[in-house]
């Protein structure tokens, strides 16, 4: 009995057209973007659409419905003055607010201590959704940060090189935007149990929504899954919240899903969030 060969997949040149085809439409939407995009509100009149919203979806049902809904609103209140900020764990939260705005300004926080992983999830992600990747750059290299702070300074004062690397450069990117969206979600520890679908960021000074607050980790893989959606490998070999490499552990059984993150330090969080 002849064994049945499976159909074969696009030769090369196709998956070439297709990887063309793919970023000039991208360059065709930011280009017609330009040409329609207003000017940013100022930090008052965004502050009261905050406090508006906050209170108009504080009743809001957790999971995909509660998602559609905050989603809709924030594609017809900002349009492209819109950041999604994405760790590279998976692609679940830009898939998302694709589907509402395609090709939205996807934030990436390039620290230069990421996981090998985590940049190869990047940049596949990158190629086959549409969404548009803003690498997020730190003032220093590490090789300059080490010159003036010390080699490891992620070992000797992380809080400072989390906000070297992370927290001063997004705070500068976001002066471009009137909303950021993040995928904060309740369940990922303490300190983000009360995490509100939309709030006002006072640090940053603009609109903060958290669409997957109510998503627990297994509806996140779900998603995923359904959608085939691109999921850092990593996640799979027992890191649910992954950071900068040097300052993350895997997670044990039963452990809270950011207990790898400066696992032996008195500290949760990098400072993107408090």
């Amino acid at each position: 009995m002849s064994e049945t060969i499976p159909p074969a997949g696009p030769t090369l040149a196709e998956r070439r057209a297709r990887q063309v085809a793919h970023d000039e439409a991208r360059v065709e939407h930011h280009r017609t973007r330009e040409a329609v995009l207003g000017p940013r509100r100022d930090p008052a009149t965004l502050r009261a659409v905050a406090e508006q919203a906050e209170a108009r979806f504080a009743d809001q049902p957790a999971g995909p419905d509660g998602t559609r809904a905050v989603l809709a609103w924030v594609a017809e209140e900002f349009g492209y003055r819109t950041a999604v900020a994405c760790s590279m764990a998976d692609a679940v939260l830009p898939h998302v607010v694709a589907q509402h705005l395609p090709w939205v300004d996807t934030l990436f926080l390039e620290t230069g201590y990421h996981f090998a992983e985590t940049i190869g999830t990047r940049d596949a992600v990158e190629s086959s959704m549409e969404l548009t990747i803003v690498d997020v750059m730190p003032r220093q290299s590490v090789a300059e940060q080490d010159a003036e702070h010390g080699k490891d300074l992620f070992a000797r004062d992380p809080g400072l090189c989390c906000h070297l690397r992370k927290v001063e450069p997004l705070t500068r990117t976001l002066g471009e935007y009137e909303v950021w969206i993040t995928g904060v979600r309740r369940d990922e520890g303490p300190t983000r149990a009360d995490t509100p679908l939309v709030t006002w960021d006072e640090k940053n000074q603009l609109v903060k929504v958290n669409p997957l607050a109510g998503w627990t980790f297994d509806e996140v893989l779900a998603y995923a899954d359904e959608h085939d959606v691109i999921v850092n490998p990593l996640v799979n070999d027992g890191y649910p919240s992954i950071g900068c490499a040097p300052c993350t552990r895997r997670v044990a059984p039963g452990e809270d899903p950011r207990a790898g993150r400066w696992a032996g330090v008195d500290k949760t969080e990098c400072g993107l969030h408090t």
